[in-house]
């Protein structure tokens, strides 16, 4: 059976899809061939460039945004908006984003060559033919694959040969049908791309809506053509429950890497929990997404110490305001050097009893799942020591207990962190915070 795992596009936020490939390579699966679009191009590279998953991660999370940007000549803004060529070019991507994550076109070539490597396919957009191009790993160059992210008005395209190179997305955003030219008989689409019934207004929110009709209409498209030709397949899907924040939000710092890589392990643990062999319908559903209840989410990050060594505990809290279908959840990790590094959780949920919070989930730790639970005592004694009472926590997993508190500058970013979720426009936005704010984390909690 020929298995291909297909990365769609999403911008910056495909730091996502490295939380789901590693939570694919702990259940053991192999793929005889890798496709990336548009920014799943930044996964395909990686993986096809070697660099494992946890490494992955790791890399992510080294990861400055704002290289994603560059600069163009200064004389090219003087011409005015109507004639500027592109906010900004690929150059960043090019000299600090890929080496950054490990990205080498030269080791693609290499290991692309070699006898039953693992297939590779980037896909770009010749603007001429106005074609897209599944370009093979044995012949893909670093220029090219930048090309298949540079975002039109946001990157200026590469100009190779009298021909013209640009992101794919306007024609496709996952390329299934290049899974199945190739043979492919399981196809896993890692899909970060919002599929939500929810029509924002203003131009960022409808530009971002013209990339998901386009990604849907060609991802039905291969369905279709699949189905007329009688080309039969299993189809998996890992997606969020809920779209993920645009890249605006990453790019000003209000969500991190390491909160998508969270979110991504968790989604893909949710879909191989509930999985089936006959894998989903090749229809609309199969990416649909919901929007979240109006709320806050928040980064909560308590440090300690276990075996006389270093041990953090990072939540990301996504907090209805008010009771809704949705239950409060949360993302994250806990990292010791006894759980060999950072171990992403599973199934993360909070819970509140008495003046404790609770955060509950699942850490696989030496092939095994275990429970982990970190209780928060939010209990202010009698005296001047508010601040004393409401910082302490203690970790249980695996038989082993560790303290832990909440420093001050961790509160600072807890704080800065918050940001409005499920809400849109000024007016909803500042709501949510307000409902936050006013009622508080564990008053909030108590009402589900």
């Amino acid at each position: 059976m020929k298995r291909s795992l297909v990365l769609a596009g999403g911008g910056m936020r495909v730091a996502w899809q490295a939380g789901v490939v590693r939570a694919l390579a702990e259940e053991g699966m192999e793929f005889h061939h890798i496709d990336g679009t548009s920014g799943g191009i930044l996964t395909a590279g990686m993986l096809l460039s070697g660099i494992p998953p946890e490494e992955m991660c790791a890399r992510w999370s080294g990861v400055d945004v704002k290289d994603f940007g560059s600069a163009l000549p200064f004389g090219d803004y003087l011409k005015g908006p109507w004639s500027l060529p592109a906010i900004g070019d690929a150059d960043g991507i090019l000299d600090k984003v890929f080496p950054a994550l490990g990205i080498n076109d030269a080791t693609i070539r290499a290991r692309a060559a070699e006898p039953g490597a693992v297939e590779g396919s980037f896909n770009v957009v010749e603007f001429t033919e106005k074609r897209c191009h599944a370009i093979d790993a044995t012949g893909i160059d670093a220029a090219l694959m930048a090309a298949g992210m540079s975002l039109p008005i946001f990157l200026t395209p590469l100009r190779r040969e009298g021909k013209i190179w640009t992101d794919a997305v306007w024609i496709r955003d996952a390329n299934v049908g290049e899974a199945l030219r190739r043979g492919a008989d399981e196809v896993w689409l890692i899909w970060c791309i919002g599929n939500a019934p929810y029509w924002g207004d203003g131009p960022l929110e409808q530009y971002v809506h013209m990339i998901e009709m386009s990604a849907m209409g060609a991802l039905l498209a291969d369905f279709e053509t699949a189905k007329a030709a009688g080309r039969d397949f299993v189809l998996h899907v890992v997606r969020p429950e809920h779209p993920l924040p645009l890249d605006p939000e990453f790019y000003l710092g209000r969500i991190d890497a390491d909160t998508l890589i969270g979110m991504g392990y968790r989604d893909a643990r949710a879909y191989l929990d509930a999985m089936t062999p006959t894998g989903l319908a090749k229809d609309a559903a199969c990416t649909a997404m919901t929007e979240p209840a109006a709320g806050v989410r928040f980064n909560d990050t308590l440090r300690g110490e276990l075996d006389g060594t270093p041990l953090t505990f990072k939540a990301t809290v996504v907090l209805p305001t008010t009771p809704a279908e949705s239950a409060p959840q949360f993302t994250g990790y806990v990292e010791h050097a006894r759980f060999g590094g950072r171990v992403f959780l599973g199934d993360g949920r909070v819970e509140a009893a008495g003046d404790n919070v609770t955060y509950r989930a699942r850490a696989r730790l030496d092939g095994e799942w275990r429970d982990l639970a970190v209780t928060r005592t939010l209990h202010d004694d009698p005296g001047p020591d508010a601040w004393s009472d409401s910082r302490r926590a203690q970790l249980d997993v695996d038989g082993l207990s560790a303290d832990l508190t909440l420093s001050v500058a961790d509160t600072a970013a807890l704080l800065g962190s918050i940001e409005p979720v499920g809400a849109h426009g000024f007016v909803d936005r500042a709501s949510a915070v307000a409902g936050f704010a006013a009622n508080g984390f564990r008053e909030l909690l108590r009402r589900y």
